[in-house]
């Protein structure tokens, strides 16, 4: 699933091309990706808007038009916004949408399982945050997201850390990838409770994620499996990775072999010297 960098990635090179655009014209070609709403009412809202800026919370992307509404778009596991300067050469596979921009460019969101969505958001704080509710909490490389707040999040609680911070309820856009990533960083094993953190932990898994998502946008992304940019080009985080997806290599820390097991459902890398399970206390005298 594209995790925050990706999608940020995206982000700034759509509004290099979008913002001040109006759309000519859409095509909705899978009905599921916009359900509940009408495919047709869906393209006759679309056409004729303009486009005042592109937005990102965690790993939502919102385009933003000049009365206050907005599209939302989420690619979920395999999707793609794709940008082309007029009509693709040849037709794009798994092609769900496509948007017409009046310099001829040309938008299209692919997606081969079919998971991602898009949807209209109405203007107004007010009304914008009814209808967004809790769906994601602060975004993790926003300035809300501080130290403190995550240790305030990962008190009492008792699941493991790696399963907390892959909540985008509680810190929005950190995924699998940089999950695995900061915890490393961060000296943390990622079944360790959350609430068992210490103080210094929290601070050190805060400064990570923030490290590796920094990192991840830098190179942009991480491209294995289906992720490529709004250009089609690859990103570099998969040559930099230090733990996800080196399970039996030397850990480039301390070389012990990297170990791979399931946290929260989702496929976990870590160092077993480096993120020790048990943390041993030392008893006061």
């Amino acid at each position: 699933m594209p995790e925050l960098p990706e999608v940020e990635t995206i982000r700034r090179q759509l509004a290099q091309h979008l913002a001040g655009r109006t759309i000519a014209g859409a095509r909705v070609l899978d009905p599921l990706l916009v359900d509940p709403e009408d495919p047709r009412a869906f393209e006759q809202r679309l056409a004729g808007r303009v486009v005042r800026e592109i937005r990102r919370t965690g790993k939502y992307l919102f385009i933003e038009f000049d009365d206050g509404e907005a599209l939302a778009l989420h690619l979920r596991m395999t999707g793609q916004l794709l940008w082309t300067p007029g009509e693709p050469d040849a037709p794009t596979p798994y092609a769900r949408a496509v948007l017409g921009m009046d310099d001829g460019s040309v938008v299209t969101f692919a997606d081969p399982r079919r998971f991602g969505r898009a949807w209209f958001l109405p203007a107004g704080r007010s009304a914008r945050r009814r209808a967004w509710g809790a769906r994601t909490g602060v975004d993790a490389m926003s300035s809300g997201f501080t130290a403190r707040r995550l240790g305030a999040s990962l008190d009492g609680r008792t699941a493991a850390i790696k399963a907390l911070i892959l909540d985008q309820r509680i810190v929005a856009g950190v995924g699998n990838i940089y999950a695995d990533e900061a915890l490393f960083r961060a000296r943390v094993h990622p079944r360790r409770p959350g609430g068992s953190l210490t103080q210094a932990e929290v601070r050190r898994l805060h400064r990570a994620i923030r490290d590796r998502l920094r990192m991840g946008i830098s190179v942009g992304g991480a491209s294995f499996d289906r992720y490529r940019d709004a250009h089609g080009g690859r990103g570099g985080m998969q040559d930099l990775f230090l733990v996800h997806r080196r399970q039996g290599e030397p850990c480039p820390r301390c070389r012990t072999t990297i170990e791979k097991g399931v946290v929260a459902q989702r496929g976990t890398y870590w160092c077993p010297r480096c993120q020790p399970q048990e943390v041993q206390v030392q008893a006061a005298c």
